[in-house]
Formats: structure tokens, C-alpha cells, sequence
């Protein structure tokens, strides 16, 4: 396969002369894209024009296009300040989105407009895409007789302010190294929310300074299979974490990509590993024995919000959060958060009473409103917006105001439509069919996973974000998600198998209009991209490629 996506390659180079809008596979499709008569052809030296901007990060952005544009061709890009010399010109366009941009080229010059530093770098993936894999993949053509582009006029903004992809680590730990390949398949298809589910009750995965044992002990099982029907435990001691260091490392990363991070710590439900670190103060019944949870499924071992240690450790551990991610959400979970321990805990029982209720799930919602409460305090720069699943509107969520985010994935279309409506913002990351750690076909290769196959790449890419609903609700549906559970899914290849091409399915929903969204013309585009996952050495579903 791989000498046919070469022989694509050397083909692509001669003949951009010939393609249609059709044939241009760019991913996710643009909003505006009409072909031009001819080609830009690029000299091995040209020079560019880029504006100033505020802390010259449209000339760090350029800069490291122009590198990596110089490794996969051996073209070399130097500065200019004239018009009239240079072949590619960046220009500042305050009318435009935040992270639209306008491309043109023509049989002349490459000139990009946008407002912003996104813009810029959205337009860089465009052109990249203009091109031959080997540029996006940052690797050198085996041979080429000259480099060119089609002449195109692109006006190009996204759909959706939030194009995002979450991956549970809690389940089972992957590393430094594949989070920056997860960032670099966001990257290439415009995806902006990196949303990092790093708590559960099979693990904790980040170092929390005034916690240690949080890492020390919950970041540690005694199975790395996790067991289910008749799966059983393998004993192996498994588990891995991330630190302070590891941490800012990969925002530095992501923020180069222009892709902002939401941690997550799923409190107080799925807190099983936290819990066995801190059972004093964090348990129910802390005269009973506590381990990292070894199984699948939804562990009654929850926090006990009674506890004022409990309250306290999750300020802190929000404190921590807030120096470690300087975005603007934090998310706290919310989801499948059983109340029987509660219910057998004298403290717990005369909370309930104490804020007037009977509903045991109104203790999870009193404790998130303390927790809004204390955010609310800090100074403007470290205040987060917060994030919850849609489990949070079964209590008495009028108190937490409609200032929360709600991620709707369990009869996400009805649960969106209900935040809205109630003036909470909503993004949809529904369970079927963007939850793509499920099995993406039904043939006999198929890595162990959930489902039964019928989550294919088709089906994910025809769900419609946002179908049916009012107008006057819409500005409240921030956007879409993919997720991504790890329950069966142990190493970065099958991770990376089952994320592409669907991936980009859910990158294209984010960004494209639903009135230019086509998926057999997306198949014909998505073919082309077999040559970057090749290249870049991505794991991916083969079968659709054909």
C-alpha cells in the first residue's frame, strides 16, 4: 500500500493543472473553496511578508511553517517587508473570525488574510493540504521535478467554536509520546479542544503536589486488564502518571497547535483511585480495606462530600489544575455518580437534611456549587469556566446558575437541547456514534472493543450536529466532541486505529457547514490522507482507504 500512496504522490505534483474542487482533499472541507485557472509554482527560493503582531506569534507561527515546509521540500523561505517581492504574503484582516482566514493563490502569489494568530495557522494547514502528503507529514518527496499548488480562492471559518476529541487515561495510561501524536491528528484537522480525562477509579494520572499519594498509590493497579463478564485480572502491576513537568511540556505542545486543554477530574463519582489514596478522609467507610479499582463499570466507592478534608481536597486539587492549564475550562465529571454509600453515612444523611432536601443527588450538587463558589473568588487570570456531563440536570441544578457547560453524550440530542433551553451552554459528543473507542467495523480483524461494529466511519460522519433544533437555542451549542474510552483498549496502535479516520469525520462536523458536508465525497478525500497516516507511522482503519 504504501509504494501506491507514492506513486500518488509523484503523480499529484504534475498534473494540479487538472483538479477539480472535487479533487482538492482538503479535510475538513472548507466553507468557501472555488478553483482557479493554473498554478502557483514555487521557486527553491521565495520570500515572504509577515505582518507584527502582539508578542510576534505570527512570526513564530511562520517561522516554524516555513521549517517544517523546508524539510519535506527543500524550499527555503526568507523574510521581506516589500509587497512587490514577496510570492507569500500574511496580512491582518480585523474583520475576520477569530479563526477564519481567507486564502488565495494565484499563478503569482500566496496571500493569506485573518485576524488572528489561529487564523494564520489554519490558513498554513490548508496550504500544507494543497499539497502532497509528504508536506503535512513533514517528510522529504522521494523525488519531484518542481513543486506547485492549484489556484484557489478559500474563504474559510468553522462551523463550531469547539471542535474537541477527550481521551480517558484513567482506564489505561499511554504517555507523553502518544499524547503528542493524539495532538498532532487533532492539529491536522483543525481540532482545538484537547479534552483529558485523567481521573477514574482504575487510576490517577497526574501529580498533585500537596497529595502525593495520589500518584504514589492511585496511580498504581494490580491488573492491567480491567475485568468484565468472564475477563478476569491478570496481576500485573500496571499504572503510570503524568508530572508537573510532563504537564506543562504538553501544554507547551498543544498551545503551539492551537489547541487548548480542559483537564478533567471526575469528582465525586469515579473517584475510586483517589479514594484508596486518601480513605481517610475521602471515604464513606474508612475502616474498611480500599484499592484501585481492578474492574470495569461504575464503582459505588465515591467521595464523601461531607467530610470537610473531602471539600478541601478538591479546592486544592482545583488550584493545582488552574496553575497546571492556563485555559479557560475545567471539568469535574458529573456522570454515573451512584449514591448508595451516601446513603448509609450519618454525615452525609444530615448534609442532606442541613440544605433541605431529600434527593441524595442534590449532595453532588451542592458540592460542585461550593467548588463554583471558591472559583469565583480567585483573581480574573485564574478563574475557570466549568464543565460537567449530563447528569448534572437530573438534581437541583438552578443553584449552580447557567453559567456551566454541559457535555451532552447520554440522549445527547434531547440533553443538549434541554441545557439550552434552560440557557446553559452545551457541546454534543453523543454516545452513539461519537464515541469512537467503539469497534468501527464488523469484520473478523477488528481489535477487541465495545460495540458491534456499526459505529463505521459513514455513521459517524452522518450524524448531524444540531438537527432539528430553534433557532433561538443555537447560540448556545458551542460544538462537538469525539470520545474516547479505554476500558479494552491497552496500547497507542489500537488507540490510533480506532481514532482515524473517524477523527476526522467529527474534525469536519466541527468545522464545515452542514450544507457542504457530503460523505462520499469525503471518502474521496479522506483516501488521500492513507499516505500521511502512512507516513507519520498513525495506526488507522485500512478498509475504508480502498
Amino acid at each position: 500500500m504504501k509504494n501506491k500512496h507514492l506513486l500518488s504522490l509523484s503523480l499529484f505534483i504534475c498534473v494540479c493543472t487538472m483538479l477539480t474542487a472535487q479533487e482538492i482533499a482538503i479535510i475538513p472541507r472548507p466553507a468557501h473553496l472555488t478553483v482557479e485557472e493554473g498554478c502557483f509554482k514555487f521557486d527553491n527560493r521565495l520570500k515572504a511578508k509577515v505582518p507584527p503582531y502582539q508578542g510576534d506569534s505570527v512570526r513564530i507561527l511562520f517561522d516554524a511553517f516555513k521549517n517544517e515546509f523546508r524539510k519535506a521540500t527543500d524550499i527555503r523561505i526568507s523574510p521581506t517587508r516589500r509587497d512587490a517581492e514577496a510570492a507569500i504574503i500574511l496580512e491582518l484582516n480585523r474583520q475576520l473570525p477569530a479563526e477564519g482566514y481567507h486564502l488565495n493563490v494565484s499563478t503569482k502569489q500566496i496571500r493569506i488574510e485573518a485576524a488572528r494568530p489561529a487564523g494564520f495557522y489554519y490558513a498554513l494547514q490548508t496550504l500544507k493540504q494543497l499539497m502532497p502528503r509528504n508536506v503535512m507529514a513533514g517528510v522529504p518527496a522521494p523525488s519531484h521535478e518542481e513543486w506547485s499548488i492549484p489556484a484557489v480562492s478559500i474563504k474559510d471559518t468553522p462551523r463550531f467554536e469547539w471542535r474537541g476529541f477527550m481521551l480517558d487515561e484513567g482506564r489505561h495510561f499511554f504517555g507523553k509520546d502518544e499524547i503528542k501524536r493524539v495532538i498532532d491528528m487533532m492539529a491536522t484537522y483543525k481540532m482545538n479542544r484537547f479534552h483529558w480525562h485523567l481521573t477514574e477509579d482504575q487510576g490517577w494520572r497526574i501529580e498533585i503536589k500537596k497529595y502525593p499519594r495520589l500518584t504514589e498509590i492511585g496511580a498504581w493497579r494490580n491488573s492491567n486488564t480491567l475485568t468484565y463478564g468472564s475477563v478476569k485480572t491478570d496481576t500485573e502491576r500496571y499504572g503510570g502518571f503524568y508530572s508537573r513537568k510532563d504537564i506543562k511540556e504538553i501544554v507547551d505542545y498543544a498551545r503551539q497547535r492551537f489547541i487548548e486543554i480542559i483537564p478533567e477530574i471526575d469528582i465525586p463519582g469515579h473517584s475510586q483511585a483517589a479514594v484508596a489514596a486518601y480513605p481517610e478522609f475521602l471515604s464513606c467507610d474508612p475502616e474498611n480495606p480500599h484499592e484501585v479499582w481492578l474492574s470495569q463499570g461504575i464503582s459505588t466507592d465515591v467521595i464523601n462530600i461531607a467530610h470537610p478534608k473531602a471539600m478541601q481536597f478538591a479546592k486544592d486539587v482545583i488550584d493545582e489544575l488552574t496553575d497546571l492549564f492556563p485555559f479557560g475550562y475545567i471539568h469535574l465529571g458529573g456522570d454515573e455518580c451512584p449514591t448508595d454509600k451516601w446513603k448509609k453515612n450519618e454525615d452525609c444523611k444530615r448534609l442532606l437534611k442541613e440544605i433541605g432536601s431529600d434527593n441524595f443527588r442534590d449532595l453532588q450538587i451542592y458540592f460542585y456549587k461550593q467548588l463554583k463558589d471558591y472559583m469565583a473568588t480567585k483573581p480574573a487570570d485564574k478563574q475557570r469556566q466549568l464543565i460537567f456531563w449530563n447528569e448534572v440536570l437530573h438534581g437541583n441544578t438552578d443553584i449552580l446558575g447557567n453559567d456551566i457547560t454541559i457535555m451532552a453524550w447520554v440522549g445527547a440530542n434531547q440533553a443538549a437541547r434541554q441545557a439550552a433551553t434552560r440557557g446553559m451552554h452545551t457541546i454534543l459528543t453523543p454516545q452513539i456514534p461519537y464515541y469512537i473507542n467503539r469497534k468501527q467495523s464488523n469484520l473478523p480483524t477488528e481489535p477487541m472493543s465495545q460495540g458491534h461494529g456499526t459505529e463505521t466511519v459513514e455513521a459517524v460522519y452522518n450524524y448531524q450536529p444540531m438537527k432539528d433544533v430553534d433557532e433561538k437555542l443555537q447560540p448556545y451549542y458551542k460544538g462537538v466532541q469525539a470520545n474516547f474510552w479505554t476500558e479494552w483498549v491497552t496500547t497507542p496502535s489500537v488507540l490510533e486505529y480506532l481514532m482515524l479516520p473517524r477523527l476526522a469525520a467529527v474534525a469536519e462536523a466541527g468545522w464545515t457547514p452542514q450544507d457542504k458536508r457530503n460523505y462520499e465525497d469525503f471518502k474521496t478525500r479522506i483516501c488521500r490522507d492513507a499516505m500521511l497516516y502512512e507516513l507519520k507511522g498513525w495506526n488507522y482503519g485500512k478498509h475504508i482507504m480502498k
